[in-house]
């Protein structure tokens, strides 16, 4: 890592002035640090919001009433809420300190390349948890409704449904990275994009495959409707790369 460097964005190089090992560790200890504390604040002002925070989760399903286990079931689940909404909108500012300390050490060249596909891989993550949140959650949900309407009544531990929502929103939005992983394997010439269209039949399959691995509940539409996005999120990261080596 080089700190407190000239650019010369004409030649593609860094006019580097060293600066001593132990700088560079104390300046990413102060980075991690901020974003330590970034995350706490953000987690304490989402805990005295959280019943808002409750009711968003518990919008997309209806006619089911949540219920706690245990005295203390429903407090830890809001701490747990808590965290990862300060977590998620904590990340822009974690990925604004990595491109910080990244920065000084890039040419003109890398930071073209290196910087926008970390903002990009942002995107695509709230992307997955918005495709999670209005499409793959209301399927799954909506699908173990009715199979059981008319025989049974809808009582679900709300620890229980977090957990299961939160894996679909993860799940989503790691899945939603795969045209950055492409991007990047063509930047490293490990693979072309043509060599990738030629793949398409495989990736139906492991699409199929991750779709049912990934999603938490056993029901065919929710797989479906991930192995869908995988596969168009696959050829748009043909496509962009296509674009980007001609």
């Amino acid at each position: 890592m080089v700190a407190n460097s000239d650019f010369n964005f004409k030649n593609n190089t860094v006019l580097t002035l060293e600066l001593p090992f132990s700088e560079h560790i104390e300046e990413l200890q102060q980075r991690i640090f901020h974003m330590f504390w970034i995350i706490i604040l953000l987690t304490c002002a989402a805990f005295f919001e959280v019943k808002f925070l409750v009711k968003i989760l518990e919008f997309p399903v209806n006619n089911v009433k949540f219920f706690q286990l245990s005295p203390g079931e429903y407090f830890v689940s809001t701490v747990k809420i808590s965290f990862y909404t300060g977590l998620l909108f904590g990340s822009p500012f974690a990925i604004g300190q990595v491109i910080l300390f990244l920065l000084p050490g890039l040419t003109e060249k890398e930071a073209k390349i290196i910087l926008p596909i970390l903002l990009s891989s942002l995107v695509l993550f709230g992307l997955g948890l918005a495709f999670s949140y209005y499409a793959l959650i209301p399927a799954a949900l909506n699908f173990f409704l009715n199979y059981s309407d008319e025989v049974i009544e809808p009582l679900w531990s709300f620890d229980q449904y977090f957990e299961f929502i939160l894996v679909l929103f993860y799940s989503t939005g790691l899945a939603f990275q795969i045209p950055i992983i492409q991007i990047l394997l063509g930047l490293l010439n490990i693979i072309s994009a043509k060599q990738m269209l030629a793949a398409w039949r495989y990736i139906i399959l492991v699409s199929t495959i991750i779709g049912a691995v990934l999603t938490p509940s056993t029901d065919p539409l929710t797989q479906l409707l991930l192995s869908l996005a995988i596969v168009m999120l696959y050829f748009s990261g043909v496509g962009i790369l296509f674009l980007i080596k001609n």
